[in-house]
């Protein structure tokens, strides 16, 4: 079955968005600013890859679960606890992130750099402080067995299958990889540029930085919540993940021009501005 070119297109431009949004959210940010912070000490020019590579690795698990979940389309179907669990993990782990990435910021000295903080990070452990190409590639699968990652790759091969066929559902999930990759190779490059520039520029947007990281997070987490609860919210958002992709883009891209904006000026008014914005 062919797929019509209007639903094609809107699949195709679902997807890139989707894979956007993706690679800002909010355990990616911090996973890459690790990653490129790691490796700014030792190779200075491949720091700024760590958010391809990364991306990369997570892009080829979405594309094997969209390919194993669309050749299985027509013999297995989603029980619904699975749906709700994924919900509530999704919520804690995003409310957790928030306020741990807040208190990042308000513990962090005003002469030190925020590190952001990431749960999963953590885990990996040693994994996390590597120079090594491939190794970078498997922190970014590994980053890609969560319930958010999989669950989306599945939207993909369902969505292809209805209307075309499992090869559909992998070329869906590179595109959303592409706009993943596209997302996280820039957060890459700022964030590796900020590491070579003069210490100031790096304090100061990493605490905005840190506070949109943490923001987003509660913010993403709360309305998770209150679309769980609110059966005219969940009405209301249904066909509309596309502006919210939009929204998310463009909350994080603004909150890297504010912080280039408050690096750029004099200290006083700098530090000003950023306490200003972290009351």
């Amino acid at each position: 079955m062919s797929i019509p070119t209007d639903d094609w297109l809107a699949l195709v431009a679902l997807a890139l968005t989707l894979g956007l949004k993706h690679g800002l959210d909010a355990d990616h940010l911090v996973a890459i600013d690790g990653l490129t912070r790691f490796n700014a000490q030792f190779r200075p020019r491949f720091a700024r890859w760590c958010g391809v590579f990364f991306s990369l690795g997570h892009g080829i698990v979405v594309i094997a679960v969209a390919v194993l979940v669309g050749l299985a389309a027509d013999r297995w179907i989603v029980p619904g606890w699975l749906e709700d669990l994924g919900a509530w993990i999704s919520i804690a782990f995003l409310a957790g992130l928030g306020i741990v990435n807040l208190v990042a910021v308000a513990s962090t000295p005003p002469e030190d750099v925020v590190r952001t903080v990431a749960f999963r990070g953590r885990l990996l452990g040693r994994l996390m402080r590597t120079s090594n190409p491939f190794a970078i590639l498997l922190v970014g699968a590994l980053f890609a067995l969560s319930f958010d990652t999989m669950s989306q790759a599945a939207l993909f091969a369902v969505a292809a299958s209805t209307i075309g066929s499992w090869t559909d559902g992998a070329v869906l999930a590179g595109v959303f990889m592409l706009g993943m990759t596209i997302a996280d190779g820039v957060n890459g490059f700022w964030i590796s540029s900020l590491l070579g520039s003069a210490n100031r520029r790096a304090r100061v947007a990493s605490r905005v930085m840190g506070l949109a990281v943490g923001g987003l997070s509660l913010a993403l987490a709360g309305f998770g919540a209150a679309k769980y609860f609110s059966g005219s919210l969940d009405a209301w958002f249904e066909g509309r993940e596309l502006g919210m992709g939009l929204a998310v883009i463009a909350f994080v891209a603004a909150a890297f021009a504010f912080g280039m904006v408050l690096a750029r000026r004099p200290a006083g008014d700098a530090r000003a501005a950023a306490g200003s914005a972290a009351r």
